[in-house]
């Protein structure tokens, strides 16, 4: 195994890369019937996500008391509102008098300071209790004021994220993201933009999403481009799998691995717009790419500060690779030296041969500026720019230049699981993250309903 050793810095402490025990896997195979079966699908829905940490949306769509974000997962909408206390928090999005939704829309700022009904008009305010009801002398079980309050759920931010959890009695959100959340503190995401918002629905089973980002074997297939950039080969990468469920992929970026057979003037286009921010003469190294990856590190290093970024808890190895982390059980953060790819596959309600996957891209902005060419999405961003949320069924909105590439293969890939030949997996060690995933789908599945 190469690259992965760690170049200690000042200031507070970068990622440890230290490998973790590999954990004791099951033989239990895993079937294509539970990427179609509306009963193993039922069994997620009760018994797997109900006891999920998950992700409503980014605590900027939300900046002053009052202002709220909604987010539907299978059949509950979660709302989720700032308090005139400041504090986040989380609510069934159900009025408690005969179950209407309270809020429609995706992002809003209450009016009044309260959430009104538009069936009956009862009045909630942003603490949850229910205020005002219309004819309040005509209950004879007595005024339900106070007594029918929205439905509260564990709720919590970290990262610029707003996370929930269903499960009233869930461990707290940074014990359970173990070891995940020390890692990525220093990376700072709360100060990300999200400069992309992309959201989706395929002819897939979510786990088709999860199972991809579990994995890097497809990488010179799916996504060929990779190869100039970064040693994708299992051998100079790094696999963690966490007792918290959750994985690690560390893969050297910053040019290819010593597998890469193309030439130089391939990986030099590939990274035309990063050696101009960085003003870095690749030329030097046009017959030894294997010396790009730290020599560019080198650079980031000095020129950091003066290019508005805080390095300091940064590893050399961070500024130039990548550290993907799957976060059980479906979603993704795939971090880069200037940003994030977040991902998740969420199933569809009611069709296990649905999905609804979710692409955002989180961008570091320089201190100072406005605009900046982001390398992972091919793209100049803005940060004045209030990304839009788009939306819209697999291969008519794009998800970016990468991860379209995959949303294609999960098509394919579902009608294969659907075939009476698939007769199961066959897989090399470098997929243990996928086999140790599905133990842990087993797991909780078989704990049985909430």
């Amino acid at each position: 195994m190469t690259d992965i050793l760690e170049t200690p810095v000042a200031g507070p402490r970068p990622i440890p890369r230290t490998k973790a025990p590999e954990p004791e896997l099951t033989d239990n195979p895993i079937s294509g019937d539970r990427y179609y079966s509306k009963e193993f699908a039922a069994k997620e829905w009760d018994s797997l996500f109900p006891r999920m940490w998950q992700v409503a949306g980014r605590v900027d769509q939300i900046p002053e008391p009052g202002d709220y974000v909604t987010y539907e997962i299978g059949r509950d909408s979660v709302l989720c509102v700032r308090g005139e206390d400041t504090k986040v928090r989380a609510f069934y999005n159900v009025c408690q008098h005969r179950g209407n939704r309270l809020v429609t829309a995706e992002v809003g700022s209450l009016a009044g300071g309260e959430f009104q009904c538009a069936y009956h008009g009862w009045r909630f305010g942003d603490e949850g209790r229910l205020n005002w009801v219309p004819d309040e002398e005509d209950f004879v079980q007595g005024s339900p004021c106070g007594k029918r309050n929205l439905i509260e759920m564990p709720s919590d931010t970290w990262a610029g994220f707003i996370w929930f959890n269903m499960d009233p009695d869930a461990k707290p959100l940074r014990e359970w993201l173990d070891p995940v959340a020390d890692h990525l503190d220093g990376y700072r995401m709360e100060n990300m933009k999200r400069t992309h918002w992309v959201t989706v629905v395929g002819d897939f089973n979510w786990k088709c999403v999860q199972d991809n980002f579990n994995e890097s074997y497809h990488l010179p297939f799916v996504h060929p481009q990779t190869l100039s950039t970064m040693n994708e080969h299992h051998s100079g990468c790094q696999f963690d799998l966490y007792e918290s469920g959750h994985c690690r992929m560390m893969m050297p970026g910053g040019g290819p691995g010593p597998q890469f057979r193309g030439n130089a003037d391939r990986t030099f286009k590939s990274f035309a717009q990063d050696f101009e921010f960085w003003e870095f003469d690749a030329e030097p190294y046009r017959e030894d790419l294997s010396g790009l990856r730290v020599a560019l590190q080198q650079r980031k290093r000095e020129l950091g500060a003066a290019k508005g970024y805080d390095f300091s808890s940064y590893s050399d190895e961070q500024l130039t690779d990548h550290y993907h982390y799957t976060i059980f059980p479906n979603i993704s953060f795939s971090m880069k030296p200037d940003g994030c790819i977040w991902l998740r596959g969420t199933p569809h309600p009611t069709d296990p041969e649905k999905c609804i996957f979710d692409m955002w891209y989180l961008t570091q902005f320089p201190e100072g500026v406005s605009e900046y060419y982001s390398n992972s999405m091919k793209d100049f961003v803005s940060i004045d720019y209030q990304a839009e949320h788009e939306t819209g069924l697999a291969g008519e909105v794009s998800c970016g230049p990468g991860i379209d590439q995959d949303v294609a293969i999960w098509n394919t890939q579902h009608a294969g699981l659907r075939s009476r030949g698939y007769r199961g997996e066959y897989m090399p060690l470098q997929e243990r993250r996928i086999k140790y995933y599905h133990d842990n789908l087993d797991r909780y599945v078989g704990m049985g309903p909430l």
